[in-house]
């Protein structure tokens, strides 16, 4: 499902060069929840943003779900996250002045869906993630918890093949983590979805079914 080859991002140039990532080769099947870990600046969320179609890579080859993805333009290259790629955040990047809904169905009213058809969507994804009866509620009105498992509805509601999540957890105490953790492999396994989530908790390892260590820009155990 996703074949990353000699992948580099390197900023800035000559002394100044920063090689954000350096000749990574990665490959995640299908239906995988693969861990993506390291120290900071290891380049983690650089590969997820690669993956995510948020950048493009200086050099190298990406393909996901058969596409070449580092050389579609920029309206391709949009349409292919809307209908094929769900992204978390760490911060949950929710619209304050929206309700748990509206938040929701934003992707969906992008795509052409009716509001009628996105209130149906929306009250299927938010009854999946268990806040059936948090519709109307705005983010300041909602849990750090609860708010990442809105932004994980959101990121759901388009039914993505791939779900991107960089340090879901990164602003949950433990408890919620481990709501959002099981939450993830919950989905992960009934819907067949790829998962790929960066993380920097050794605990979390134990959700994922394979492990990635990064180290200074370089994959040194666990791309396959």
């Amino acid at each position: 499902m996703i074949i990353g080859s000699n992948l580099a991002k390197i900023y800035g140039k000559g002394s100044v060069e920063v090689r954000a990532l350096d000749g990574v080769d990665i490959s995640i099947r299908k239906g995988e929840f693969v861990g993506i870990t390291g120290a900071s600046g290891s380049g983690k969320s650089t590969l997820l943003h690669l993956l995510g179609l948020l950048d493009r890579p200086t050099s190298g080859s990406l393909i996901i779900d058969g596409v070449e993805v580092a050389s579609l333009n920029e309206r391709q290259r949009t349409l292919f996250r809307l209908n094929r790629l769900g992204y978390v955040f760490q911060d949950y990047a929710l619209v304050p002045e929206l309700t748990a809904e509206e938040n929701i169905y934003l992707p969906s009213k992008v795509r052409g869906m009716t509001v009628k058809e996105c209130t149906r969507a929306c009250r299927d994804i938010l009854g999946l993630v268990g806040l059936k009866d948090r519709v109307s509620f705005l983010p300041g009105e909602m849990s750090g918890g609860e708010q990442q498992r809105v932004a994980i509805a959101r990121a759901l509601i388009n039914n993505p093949a791939i779900l991107l999540a960089d340090e879901p957890c990164a602003n949950l105490d433990t408890r919620n983590s481990t709501v959002i953790l099981e939450l993830i492999r919950k989905l992960n396994k009934e819907l067949d979805q790829t998962v790929v989530m960066v993380s920097h908790e050794e605990w979390h390892q134990k959700y994922f079914d394979r492990v990635v260590v990064m180290q200074d820009g370089k994959i040194v155990s666990g791309g396959e």
